[in-house]
């Protein structure tokens, strides 16, 4: 009788050390696989932040104006001056403080300048000598020039400023074409086929930076049915022009001379009547930028201002008249605080 008890109890005995070596097994096992879950869904999780946050660094710039801009417009509709279009706004506070048909699109002029010179320092050094050759027998009759001649060399600063301050298009050309074939890697490619290939790296640069509802089928600006700006994309145009020390040096400059390699001085003076202490338009605290006009364009003109520490863009786009551009960009000016 005592054996079957003891018989019973160790029976007993080793169920139960089974059972708790079931539980604390059980136990081990699942602390394992929430230790090991975690690590896979950080790793997951830290890969998804990366792409996120990679896509988000893209994609900041692309909707600077037209999805993240707040509005804020306050000043009443400006109807005595006749332009298509017209924007102010605050750099610093990302705000439209005026806004009138900003996502129409019309022709570009010479703004397009603005582009082509930041394309060209994007992928070219700033003092990479560029020789100007058979390229300027694409420049139309009737161009604005800053006065180049078959032979010479500049560097692409040289270039970039003879372009956005004398508007020359036959610097537009030769930056082009010499940007391309450097670009491409290719110097046999025509003259044509060069521009046509910096067009395409121009079209490529609008939409990275947020140029959504722009297209460019020329350096220069020249009018095209095929080419056409907005207002709004103007705007993040010039934010990043601006961040380029080549480009904001030499936009803000009245007038300059440079010596070119030949030995020739060439002067050129700022197409911007902002800029110019002799003309009735002049106002302190301009930085730029650019003006542009055609037939089909009509008169455009971007202005960068900066006042009380704060700084602001206007875009006027399809004035009938030069003065208008002006008028029109003054009065927005007036409202700065």
């Amino acid at each position: 009788m005592a054996y079957k008890v003891k018989k019973g109890r160790l029976i007993l005995a080793i169920g139960i050390f089974t059972a708790v070596f079931t539980v604390i097994l059980a136990v081990f096992l699942a602390i394992a696989l929430k230790i090991k879950k975690p690590e896979n869904s950080s790793e997951v999780s830290e890969a998804t932040t990366a792409a996120s946050t990679a896509e988000t660094t893209v994609t900041s710039v692309t909707t600077t104006v037209v999805t993240t801009t707040e509005v804020t417009t306050t000043i009443a509709h400006i109807e005595d001056i006749n332009c298509n279009s017209a924007v102010l706004y605050s750099m610093g506070g990302k705000k439209l403080l005026y806004e009138d048909k900003i996502n129409e699109k019309y022709a570009p002029a010479s703004l397009t300048k603005l582009l082509t010179a930041a394309v060209a320092l994007k992928y070219v050094n700033a003092e990479a000598v560029f020789h100007v050759g058979s390229e300027q027998a694409l420049v139309h009759a009737n161009s604005s020039l800053c006065g180049l001649m078959a032979g010479d060399e500049l560097t692409l600063q040289d270039l970039v400023t003879g372009l956005l301050m004398s508007s020359g298009n036959d610097a537009a050309y030769t930056i082009a074409v010499s940007t391309a074939r450097a670009h491409s890697r290719n110097p046999d490619m025509t003259d044509s086929e060069a521009v046509e290939y910096f067009c395409g790296m121009m079209n490529n640069f609008a939409d990275f930076i947020g140029m959504k509802n722009s297209h460019f089928t020329t350096p220069d600006g020249w009018d095209d049915a095929d080419q056409y700006i907005t207002a709004a994309d103007l705007i993040v145009l010039t934010e990043y022009a601006m961040s380029v020390p080549e480009i904001s040096e030499v936009v803000g400059v009245h007038s300059r001379e440079v010596e070119i390699s030949s030995g020739r001085i060439l002067g050129w003076e700022n197409s911007n009547e902002l800029l110019n202490p002799d003309s009735p338009y002049y106002t302190e605290g301009v930085f730029g930028v650019k003006t542009g006009t055609t037939d089909l364009a009509g008169n455009n003109l971007i202005t960068v201002y900066k006042k009380n520490r704060r700084t602001y863009i206007v875009v006027v786009l399809g004035c009938d008249t030069d003065d208008e551009r002006y008028m029109l960009t003054k009065e927005l000016l007036s409202y700065c605080e």
